[in-house]
């Protein structure tokens, strides 16, 4: 089954960094589509940034040019580089793993960003 274990979380402050992993096993890896999603309280989920099994990124509108999601596949492992963090960006972030019908989540990692 797909197993992904999320990592880096914590409390930062405006205009701070953090850096999330996720750790992936009982997958191929590579063959895998990524994605970081993000969820705060009373709102839905929504996606984050995305990496293909091709290596194509795409990126939320409201953190393009702040965030930036890399891909290990000797590693097993995707990451979140998040910069210029801002209050609005706390959440619950998730990892997802999608490869035609086979999906799974991580258990997510806390992000608040506050002074």
């Amino acid at each position: 089954q797909v197993q992904l274990v999320e990592s880096g979380g914590g409390l930062v402050q405006p205009g701070g960094s953090l850096r999330l992993s996720c750790a992936a096993s009982g997958i191929t890896f590579s063959v895998y589509d990524m994605g970081w999603y993000r969820q705060a309280p009373g709102k839905q989920r929504e996606l984050v940034a995305s990496s293909t099994s091709g290596g194509i990124t795409n990126y939320a509108d409201n953190v393009k040019g702040r965030f930036t999601i890399t891909r290990d596949n000797a590693k097993n492992t995707v990451y979140l580089q998040m910069n210029s963090l801002k209050p609005e960006d706390t959440a619950v972030y998730y990892c997802n793993a999608v490869y035609f019908n086979l999906r799974g989540w991580g258990q997510g990692t806390q992000v608040t960003v506050s002074s």
